[in-house]
């Protein structure tokens, strides 16, 4: 019963990952901007952080769903990914400052600043993925296929968190308010992850007493 909506469930999540990624990459320009402008060496330095500390995150969520892989863990990741972008929103000025009064040149400058800023909370988001293979996958032989709609999915979910943030959300929200508001999607949807582990092992127990009283 549990794998009707486990799956669509997980996949929902994927999507509003890869959503969340993108949207933030995309404000990362405007949230440079200021101290660093915003030519073509600053999107260079944040396309570069969040390329790498995506693929740092890709090999930690790789080996993290080797070990009992859940969707309490899942949301767990979810839920942290939520918590360490807030720092973007409330010291991204301070941190910024004091790294244009160190660094002369705008383009080492500017990375540095996309490192502080975006390695952190992109690398846990970039968990996500082979995390949610490895909860999908439930036959080998399927394990291509999944991971191709899985894919299909999260790379769907950052073309339209690029395409809302830059031609609906910045219009009408200030950019702490959209990183706020990314902050609150991806901690609830860890916490309904964590909530549906919890129904499923709670409903999971009586069928097995069940099964056992018949044998």
């Amino acid at each position: 019963m549990f794998t009707r909506w486990q799956n669509p469930l997980i996949y929902s999540l994927a999507f509003c990952s890869g959503f969340s990624i993108m949207g933030i990459e995309l404000l990362g320009g405007r949230i440079l901007a200021p101290f660093f402008g915003s030519s073509i060496h600053i999107w260079g330095s944040i396309i570069t952080v969040f390329m790498v500390s995506l693929s740092f995150g890709y090999l930690l969520g790789g080996k993290l769903s080797t070990r009992a892989a859940s969707l309490k863990r899942f949301g767990t990741i979810f839920v942290l990914g939520g918590i360490f972008i807030l720092p973007i929103a409330l010291y991204a000025n301070d941190i910024m400052q004091a790294i244009f009064l160190k660094i002369e040149d705008s383009r080492y400058g500017s990375l540095m600043a996309a490192s502080a800023l975006f390695f952190i909370p992109t690398v846990i988001l970039g968990m996500l993925s082979p995390y949610s293979v490895r909860l999908l996958v439930k036959n080998k032989n399927e394990s291509g296929q999944v991971a191709g709609v899985l894919y299909f999915v999260s790379t769907l979910g950052s073309a339209l968190g690029t395409i809302i943030t830059s031609f609906y959300l910045v219009l009408y929200m200030e950019v702490n308010q959209i990183i706020f508001t990314f902050s609150f999607l991806l901690s609830l949807l860890g916490l309904i992850a964590i909530f549906a582990d919890k129904v499923t092992k709670n409903t999971a127990m009586p069928v097995k007493d069940q099964e056992a009283r018949h044998v």
